[in-house]
């Protein structure tokens, strides 16, 4: 008989404790909390990679560096080079997470580029997705 229990984060017993704060900061009070881990999770991908390595003073290494990305032509050669770069830093950077898939869309009218991530936690029986626009 196989039992697959679901792992809750002790973080999320407590609803009135913030965990994180959300991105972007666009409330007029700047920061607002995210209450699970979760949202703390999709927060924590979603600023390492927009962030380039060598960004941070303290930690030179952290940052998966999509903006590097900006300046490429947009053919498939890019794209799979964004999918190999996401595939392998999620892996190495987020363990609990699984990627599920990578979307990478074009928008040849504004120029710009949607990539979204399909992921899961397994532990944890989460299934999510996440946005991020380049243009």
């Amino acid at each position: 008989m196989a039992f697959n229990p679901r792992i809750i984060p002790a973080t999320d017993f407590q609803p009135n404790i913030g965990v994180g704060v959300n991105l972007p900061f666009s409330q007029p009070q700047c920061f607002t909390s995210n209450f699970t881990s979760t949202a703390s999770l999709k927060n924590n991908i979603l600023n390492y990679f927009l962030t380039e390595p060598g960004e941070r003073p303290d930690n030179p290494l952290f940052g998966g560096g999509l903006r590097s990305f900006i300046f490429e032509q947009i053919n498939k050669n890019t794209f799979e080079g964004i999918e190999d770069h996401i595939s392998t830093l999620l892996a190495n950077q987020f363990s609990s997470v699984q990627l599920d898939r990578i979307d990478v869309l074009s928008n040849d009218t504004t120029n710009s580029i949607t990539v979204v991530i399909k992921y899961s936690i397994p532990q944890q029986g989460v299934s999510d997705d996440l946005e991020i626009n380049f243009g």
